[in-house]
């Protein structure tokens, strides 16, 4: 079966409708998969909705989404440093469902191993348990959340074998493993692809039954959000 594609568009390629539901994965502007959110941008597609930690800021990421106007919902924890984002929120143009991060990562994970809901004690009394199940247990009050199951999940991976095997690389591994099995179709971008054997077993995050289509996006140049710097003491 073939994985690996040659770029973004051709592995994106008969997989993308107007108003499907993606799982994209990263955090902040590390670990995204840059190459496939640049080809569905030029794609065309519209009205998505997406679940991510955050919709990048402006004009990158997924922010490059939201400036071509193609999203029409964000199931996301946190959507700060985005001034578009807050723009089309809050003209009612884009639908937001916040998500307290670990309540999302394991939405994902639910959706992933095929768990339909869960319960859990984030949000109980907040606005982010409105119009949901509420069930008491042992005496505590719990809401009922549902897993996350998408039409396509678009990753970033540090290595892959040919097989589709990934590793990710320190943080960058944050969403986008649960993310990875929490959809229908999986396409993943890595920054480098080597042979099969040549990826130490135990050092896999990913097994390759996850990943249906692959390519190599580097080079990459490695964004900041923030770049923070101390002032330096005179001698």
């Amino acid at each position: 079966m073939k994985k690996i594609y040659a770029d973004a568009g051709s592995a994106l390629d008969g997989l993308l409708f107007d108003g499907m539901h993606l799982c994209v994965g990263g955090f902040g502007l590390c670990g995204i998969p840059e190459r496939l959110i640049d080809a569905l941008r030029d794609s065309g597609v519209k009205d998505l909705t997406i679940a991510s930690n955050n919709a990048g800021i402006d004009n990158e990421g997924l922010g490059k989404l939201l400036r071509s106007k193609q999203v029409k919902k964000m199931i996301s924890s946190y959507v700060g440093e985005n001034k578009e984002f807050e723009r089309q929120f809050l003209s009612g143009e884009l639908e937001v469902e916040f998500c307290p991060q670990g309540t999302l990562a394991e939405r994902c994970r639910a959706g992933g191993a095929g768990i339909p809901g869960f319960y859990t004690k984030t949000g109980v009394g907040t606005q982010v348990a409105e119009g949901k199940e509420v069930k008491n247990f042992d005496g505590e009050d719990y809401i009922l959340e549902r897993g996350i199951y998408a039409d396509l999940c678009l990753i970033k991976g540090w290595k892959a074998d040919k097989a589709g095997n990934l590793m990710f690389r320190k943080t960058a591994r944050n969403f986008n493993a649960p993310m990875a099995t929490a959809g229908k179709i999986c396409v993943a971008e890595v920054e480098e692809i080597v042979e099969v054997g040549e990826l130490d077993p135990d050092a896999i995050h990913l097994p390759s039954i996850y990943v249906k289509r692959l390519i190599c996006g580097a080079p990459y140049d490695k964004k900041i959000e923030f770049r923070m710097t101390r002032e330096r003491e005179e001698a």
